[in-house]
């Protein structure tokens, strides 16, 4: 099964880089195509401004180029309930350092689905 998972990445982006703290804000995705648990692709795309359409123009964005996966270490619940209406997963990628380690856990099933906990900001969570 092929998976395309978007990462928030500071730049320059790639498996190396840090993972972005929040989704909205970063640098940048660093775009990681898996088929059968093997990555077999990695390409960056520039973030979008965040003021047209607020957190969810980067939702439709991410959308728009194929996203199926996202691994965010930081977002606030709007976006996160604009992914999940989108059908993009959305996990918690938060305790990794790098796009690398984020995905390779990802992969090998490590990474908690991305919950209302999780989320920053206007959340409401008791």
């Amino acid at each position: 099964m092929s998976t395309l998972i978007a990462v928030p990445s500071t730049a320059p982006g790639g498996m190396e880089a840090p993972l972005g703290a929040h989704f909205g804000h970063c640098d940048l995705y660093t775009m990681v195509f898996v088929d059968d648990n093997e990555i077999t692709s990695v390409e960056v795309i520039p973030n979008m401004p965040h003021q047209q359409g607020g957190c969810m123009a980067p939702v439709q964005y991410l959308a728009d180029k194929g996203a199926n996966k996202l691994i965010a270490g930081g977002m606030g619940f709007r976006p996160l309930m604009g992914f999940n209406q989108m059908g993009i997963d959305v996990y918690f990628g938060g305790d990794f350092q790098t796009v690398g380690d984020a995905v390779k856990a990802f992969i090998a099933g490590q990474l908690p689905q991305f919950s209302q906990q999780h989320t920053c900001g206007g959340g409401g969570g008791q």
